[in-house]
């Protein structure tokens, strides 16, 4: 039986490259209705108008290659899931027509933490994100794959897990970044309804920002119950713990309510 204790990160390229990235920076970002007396009602209501009118803006924004705004389970919440084109795309947006965008957010909605991710970021870029009001992780790539039919489109079926994981102790920073290279090594092995896995690496705490496609519900419960999770979480657990969970597409009640039992702070939309 493997010692997954001992497992290093392989020289092959499927996990050293930074397949299909390229330029494009990607915001997964939460909002949730600030009025807790109305929430599922008016706060919920404005704050599904803002976000349809931020959606239309960005039609015509040539910073802003795509943006997808996702109703969360329970609570009125939203996720809103933005890539840039780049760096610079990112910068200008944020110190721009997001201005305003922000400001009508904030006026109905709590922001949640905002997790910023691609292969390259700016100072620029960074230091706009800071100033911006909400609570942000910067992270830039650090080891990951993909498979080869996932730079198709996605299906209609998959889903899409974003989180934070920080540890404790800064000297255990690497620890960290080797348990989620076993995840990684091992998921590429045994699930191949992993389509994607990427790891970055947080700016300005010991913390990795994760990011992982499945092509359905069933392989995402595969992961977490008899796959790669189930077979790290315990070594995880003993040196981090996940700031937020961000789930998107859609995901079986069953899955929604084993996640509390791991101990995960999920955000599931519908």
């Amino acid at each position: 039986m493997t010692d997954h204790r001992t497992v290093e990160s392989p020289a092959s390229s499927w996990l050293t490259d930074s397949p299909g990235l390229g330029d494009e920076i990607a915001v997964t970002a939460r909002w949730t209705p600030r009025r807790r007396h109305h929430r599922g009602r008016r706060d919920a209501a404005d704050l599904l108008a803002i976000t349809a009118d931020v959606q239309r803006a960005a039609a015509d924004d040539p910073d802003v290659v795509s943006t997808d705004v996702h109703r969360v389970v329970g609570d009125g919440s939203v996720l809103v899931h933005q890539v840039f084109a780049d760096t610079d795309a990112l910068a200008r947006h944020t110190t721009g027509v997001s201005i305003e965008q922000r400001r009508s957010l904030a006026a109905v909605a709590e922001p949640g933490l905002h997790m910023v991710r691609g292969l390259e970021l700016s100072d620029v870029a960074r230091s706009a994100l800071a100033t911006s009001g909400v609570p942000v992780a910067t992270g830039e790539w650090t080891y990951g794959f993909a498979r080869d039919d996932s730079a198709a489109e996605l299906p209609d079926t998959a889903v899409q897990v974003t989180a934070v994981w920080t540890v404790a102790d800064p000297s255990d920073l690497g620890e960290l970044r080797h348990w989620w290279r076993a995840v990684a090594t091992l998921a590429h092995e045994i699930e191949p309804g992993m389509l994607r896995f990427e790891a970055h690496q947080v700016d300005d705490r010991p913390a990795l920002i994760i990011h992982e496609t499945f092509a359905d519900t069933a392989e995402l419960k595969f992961h977490l119950t008899k796959g790669t999770a189930a077979t790290f979480k315990k070594n995880l657990d003993r040196i981090a713990a996940p700031e937020a969970y961000y789930f998107r597409g859609s995901v079986a009640w069953s899955i929604r309510t084993y996640s509390t039992f791991m101990r995960l702070p999920a955000t599931y939309t519908r």
